[in-house]
This record gives structure tokens, C-alpha cells and sequence, in this order.
């Protein structure tokens, strides 16, 4: 039988459509960024929220966007407001970067939950989340690629090809990067990059005890050579922005920290 595929109706809900098949939602409370890409062979959720009652709102969202369950999640890196919603998620095989450290054990599940009560996270909903954490199922250190169909069609019907690249460490220890490439030949259909938190647009990037600041310059200059010149990059934090933007971020990010770089022509 032929599989077919419609158009998400992304408004209805509140989600903003990037391209065929591609959305997102900005969360309340944090600001942080959800994605969504869907296919006639699977949805991938990107980021899961700050709890498990944000999580579970997401999952019921998401599945009806996509008219199906989610089957895959992407974890762009181990803070708290992009993961503590994937225990939720029943059945869904979960990618996160690898990483040196394990952010998704004892010890990083009980810094995860003390960072999210410091941040104003209730402190029951902070342990809920912390105890029923998600350990990934595979860890990518340095690129995978999904295609969500059931054929072997590059179309907009066939499905949709997903990159996850490990491009940190930069704003933690590992950061994933989420390419959608856009469809050859389509109008109106770009390249978009799921940046997590190296790029944020809704205030200056936050460098924690887990960031890298030497390696953040660099981590942009990946980004920016996955989705080319005319991609769209999605923040962590706040609005869609273009390359021009992650450009200006990753120069002051270098002057910030005094990390000297060669140029880039």
C-alpha cells in the first residue's frame, strides 16, 4: 500500500511551520524551543520541556501534528527545560550527544534536578522528572542519519531525511545539532538547523559550569557549515534566526571569552 502524507496543520495548535513537514513551538515559562519533523515512516520530537506535565502536553500535540505516535526524540544537550518531558514518551527510541561525562546518571540526574529548582522549577515536579530520566538509547558522536519514510523517495510524500550531528561541546559539555535538509528542487522548502542552546536569540547565551567557552566559537562555525547561508536556525531560546545572526553570536562569543580564531572567508 502507497503511504501518503499531509501537511501538518501547525497553527491550530499554536506550532510555527519551518518547511514541509517541519515545525516548532516555543514553551512557556523558559522559552524554550520544541521541534517537530514529521514523515509518512515517523515523527521525531526535538527536546522534550522542563517536566513531566510539559512533556506529556507535548506528546499529545505532537501526535496529533503528526497523526502518529513519536518515535524518535532528539536531546540536544542535558539541561533540564530540554529534557526532564521524555519519560513521557512511551516506546520512543531517544538520541543524545555523547558525551564525557553521564549527564543522564545518578549523579547527573540529581545535578539536573538541583539546577531545575534553582531555577524556579517546583521541587516535587523537579524530582519526579529527575527519577524517571530517560537514559538514551544511542548516543551520537558525531553523525547519524534518520529518514522518515517507508519508501525511498526523496519527496515531500517519501518522507524526510534528518542529520543529527554532535557539533559541541560549546554551551555544555556535548551539544547535538538537528539538519533537516531541504527538498532539492521544491520552492520554499529550506534547510533548517535545530541549534539547541549554542544559539540563543531571546537573550545573551548562558554559560554554565558545564560550558566550554573555548570550543563555542568553533561549535557555530559546524553549525553553520551543516545549514549553509540560506538555512533556518532555530534557537534554543527565541525566534528564528538566519546565518548572519549565528555568525555576529559566534564572533561575540569569541571576544566574551578571548578565544582568538583564524579568520573565516
Amino acid at each position: 500500500m502507497k503511504v501518503t502524507w499531509e501537511e501538518p496543520e501547525w497553527g491550530d495548535l499554536g506550532w510555527e511551520r519551518l518547511a514541509a513537514g517541519v515545525g516548532r513551538c516555543r514553551l512557556p515559562g523558559w522559552d524554550c524551543t520544541v521541534g517537530l519533523v514529521t514523515g509518512p515512516g515517523g515523527a521525531l520530537l526535538i527536546d522534550t520541556g522542563s517536566s513531566l506535565a510539559e512533556g506529556a502536553r507535548l506528546r499529545l500535540a505532537a501526535q496529533s501534528l503528526a497523526g502518529r505516535r513519536v518515535d524518535l526524540l532528539a536531546l540536544t544537550h542535558a539541561h533540564f527545560d530540554h529534557v526532564f518531558g521524555a519519560a513521557v514518551f512511551a516506546g520512543a527510541c531517544v538520541f543524545a550527544p555523547l558525551s564525557p561525562h553521564d549527564e543522564f546518571g545518578e549523579v547527573g540526574r540529581e545535578a539536573l534536578r538541583a539546577d531545575a529548582v534553582r531555577n524556579g522549577l517546583d521541587a516535587r515536579a523537579a524530582e519526579e522528572a529527575a527519577d524517571t530520566l530517560v537514559v538514551p538509547h544511542r548516543y551520537i558522536g558525531e553523525e547519524h542519519t534518520i529518514t522518515l519514510s517507508e519508501s525511498e523517495s526523496d519527496g515531500l510524500t517519501g518522507g524526510r531525511r534528518v542529520v543529527l550531528s554532535a557539533v559541541g561541546p560549546g554551551h555544555t559539555r556535548a551539544d547535538l545539532a538537528v539538519v533537516v535538509p531541504g527538498v532539492p528542487g521544491v520552492p520554499g522548502d529550506p534547510t533548517v538547523v535545530f541549534c539547541g542552546d549554542l544559539v540563543e536569540e531571546s537573550g545573551e547565551p548562558q554559560a554554565g559550569p558545564d560550558a566550554v567557552p573555548s570550543r563555542w566559537p568553533a561549535a557555530l562555525d559546524r553549525l553553520l557549515a551543516l545549514g549553509g547561508e540560506d538555512a533556518l536556525y532555530v534557537p534554543g531560546h527565541g525566534a528564528v534566526v538566519d546565518a548572519a545572526f549565528v555568525r555576529a553570536q559566534r564572533d561575540a562569543l569569541a571576544s566574551r571569552f578571548g578565544v582568538s580564531r583564524e579568520p573565516v572567508t
